[in-house]
């Protein structure tokens, strides 16, 4: 029996070109398509650091997340080291550690980011809103399946929150989907 592919290696040439490019085409954050507010400007330097997660729409690997901690450092090439540690189901709980790579989008005054967990593909990755004094901030995404509501402390009073959350639900999320990531108030 013959291979149907030998037969046609055009064809599976350009089946194999179509499906590489088409990857390729969701690898690349594109600002034009972005649909949720962007933070006018972002100074990078002060973004950097931890971040704790007070309040999120879970990712698969952030379900059942507890003292969730979001950091970031911006190398010399320009991409921003992340390190996201949780603990998983309980505060003593099996820590976890991810190291996704963000790529801040040109043109946009460091707002847009590309977050890559898995080469080569970058999710969108937004900052929707930072405080002057970068001790809150929201981040989110054009189709409204994920935010994360963070601070520079593992909590923030009811007031805050409240108001944070009233942002997120002006940004088209909803919001009954949000859920407070258990955090352990520093000592």
């Amino acid at each position: 029996m013959t291979n149907p592919v030998s037969r046609f290696p055009a064809l599976a040439t350009a089946t194999l070109a179509v499906a590489v490019l088409t990857l390729l085409g969701g690898c690349a954050v594109n600002p034009k398509s972005v649909t949720i507010p962007v933070a006018p400007q972002v100074d990078l330097q002060k973004f950097m650091g931890p971040w704790y997660v007070i309040a999120n729409i879970p990712t698969v690997i952030e379900k059942g997340a507890h003292n969730a901690i979001e950091s970031y450092a911006l190398k010399a090439d320009g991409t921003i080291d992340t390190t996201f540690t949780f603990n998983k189901d309980a505060f003593d709980g099996p820590a976890k550690r991810y190291n996704p790579r963000g790529f801040v989008v040109e043109g946009t005054n460091n707002a847009i980011w590309g977050m890559r967990f898995v080469w080569p593909i970058k999710a969108e990755y937004v900052i929707s809103y930072v405080d002057p004094a970068y001790t809150e901030t929201i981040i989110g995404r054009s189709a409204r399946d994920y935010v994360w509501i963070m601070a520079r402390t593992p909590t923030i009073s009811a007031e805050r929150y409240d108001a944070l959350l009233a942002q997120v639900k002006a940004f088209g999320y909803d919001v009954s989907q949000v859920q407070k990531v258990p955090q352990t108030p520093k000592s």
